[in-house]
This record gives structure tokens, sequence and C-alpha cells, in this order.
């Protein structure tokens, strides 16, 4: 692997240190729910989105804005609802009868971190209104392409309990996210800190007061997204990437596998999950690290197998069994 110039090395060395005490910063905030941070954190620097999926109540919004404090970037949070419109996320155009011309008036997209919240509560039109954004990194509006700022973000929830009411995501977009992070109900010491910590006057919408503070910056999560695409990747490694995402498509259970842009999802999520671990190289127990995450929400379950109880978890776990590891 070719060395990075003295400068840009000190640059990643310093941007893994403050992306790795981010989560000590969300965590004076969010308790028990590291894995997710750190799989935001990965997602950042993957250049992906994320979709966290939980019950009501597991702090999924307050992870986002803890995070974004600690970063020191600009987030933004819109409700999904039925009547949500594509312009009232996209931005649209807006008469200035002073000048009497019509003027761009930017929308909630125009952050860096988006909290798209209950994103399956609101019809596919308005979904879609994220595609471009979020593959593009642009909205298109009236003709002309504005682009949205850098670092830039979606994190989108679902509640995976209630389902009255709610439009699924289609295939197509789900396979937009980087990955599907899944925030269980805490453990009981976890649970106990939360109350301790309520009973103690902390108030989830003054994270100043929490001691939350910026510990990184945009400046860190370019130098670290420099330093991921120099992250090493042997061919073995990466062949062990595409017969993991192949073994999918002839897996019994499913009727549909993952494609090829999930085995470009996993070899990001692997470099960056070894970057962040302090490697300069893939190894196989990375790309395993991070296969539920990258490619569990791109599976689609036989109706038959959903009917015997089957999870696209299980799946990926005798997947992973079955494939050769390299050594």
């Amino acid at each position: 692997m070719t060395s990075l110039p003295t400068d840009d090395t000190e640059a990643a060395q310093r941007a893994q240190a403050a992306l790795s005490a981010v989560r000590g910063e969300v965590a004076k905030a969010v308790v028990g729910q590291e894995a997710a941070v750190t799989a935001l954190v990965i997602a950042l620097l993957a250049r992906g989105h994320v979709l966290l999926e939980g019950v009501p109540g597991v702090a999924k919004t307050l992870l986002v804005r803890s995070l974004a404090a600690a970063l020191s970037i600009e987030t933004k949070r819109v409700q999904f609802t039925p009547d949500l419109m594509p312009g009232d996320i996209t931005g649209s155009l807006v008469f200035d009868s002073r000048s009497s011309e019509f003027t761009f008036r930017p929308g909630p997209v125009f952050t860096n971190l988006l909290l798209a919240d209950e994103i399956n509560r609101t019809p596919p039109k308005t979904q879609s209104a994220l595609l471009e954004a979020m593959e593009e990194r642009q909205v298109s509006v009236d003709g002309e392409a504005r682009p949205v700022p850098t670092p830039f973000m979606v994190a989108a929830t679902q509640n995976p309990v209630e389902y009255e009411g709610t439009y699924p995501l289609p295939e197509a977009q789900l396979d937009r996210f980087l990955m599907k992070v899944s925030m269980p109900l805490p453990e009981r010491d976890a649970e106990l800190e939360v109350l301790r910590r309520h009973a103690a006057d902390f108030d989830p919408r003054d994270l100043a007061a929490a001691g939350i503070r910026p510990v990184a910056g945009p400046a860190d999560l370019a130098a670290g997204t420099a330093a991921v695409r120099g992250v090493q990747v042997r061919a073995d490694v990466a062949a062990y990437i595409v017969d993991l995402v192949r073994a999918t498509r002839s897996a019994p259970s499913l009727s549909l596998g993952a494609s090829p842009r999930a085995a470009t999802a996993l070899l990001a999520t692997s470099r960056a999950w070894a970057w962040l671990s302090g490697r300069d190289f893939v190894t196989p127990d990375d790309v395993k690290a991070m296969t539920r995450s990258t490619l569990a929400h791109r599976l689609q379950l036989r109706p038959e197998a959903e009917l015997e109880g089957v999870g696209t978890a299980a799946v990926l776990d005798s997947v992973i069994g079955a494939v050769p590891v390299p050594r």
C-alpha cells in the first residue's frame, strides 16, 4: 500500500483519536447504545446512510442529536407524516414580492446530519424525495442541481412493531442505506443508569448541560474518510466478501439475495471498521463483524420462511458459517 504523506498521516492519526473520543461524549447522554454510535461513525466515514430501527423510547433521536453535538456538525430533524410533501424535505421555489422573482428556499435536507424520523409513515412519493440527495448528494429543483453540504448523512428511523398506516420502504430504497442498525432495549443496569440520570435532573433537550462537548469536526471526518480509502484489502479478503454476498443469492430461505452494491457496501464498512480499530488492512473478522448490519436489510425472506419464524440474522449466520474463511 502506498504510504500517505506525513501531513496526511498525522491528520489521520488525530482524526482517529478524535472520532474514538466521540463515543465517550455520546455516552454522556445515551446509555447502552455503543454499537449504534460506532455504526453511525462508520457510516459517516464511508459516506453512507443508516437506517435506525427500534421501539419508541430507546433514544434514537437523542443519539443522532448527541452525535452531531460531539462532531460539531449541523443536524435537522424531519417528522415524516402521511401528509408530508417532497418539497417539505428538499425545499421549493417561493415568490418574492419585493423582487418579483422566485427564490429557492432550502429544505431541511440541506444539513450535515438529517434525522428522518419514522420514514415509513410517509408515502413512497415523499420517501423518494431523499433518493437523489442520498445517492447523488444533490437536490434538483426546477431543473437546477443544488449540492447538499459535506459531510452529509441521512439517519432514518423505523418502528419495528407498529405497521398500521405505514408505507414499507421498497427494496430499491433500502439498498441505498449503507447499514441497518437495531437499537435494542437496554439491559437492566443500563436502564437503572437512565433512571439515575433523570432523577439527577438530566434534560435530553439540553445536551450542553449533559456535558457533551465537540471533540471532533468535519475536518476529522474528511481526514478519516481519506485514510479509510487507503486501508488495504487483500485479494483473498475481497474474494471472501464476494463469496459471502453470492452465497445469500442461493440461500433457500431467501427470495432476494444481496446485490453487487451490497458487496461494495460491505467493503466500505469493513475498511472503516478496520481503520477505527487501528489497522490499515482488513481482516476476515472485520468482514464478519460488519456483515449483519450491512447486508440484513438488503435481503428478502420467502413467505414460508417467515411463517416458520426464520429471520435474516439467522440466514446470515448460516451463510457466514458455510463460506470458507481465508487464512
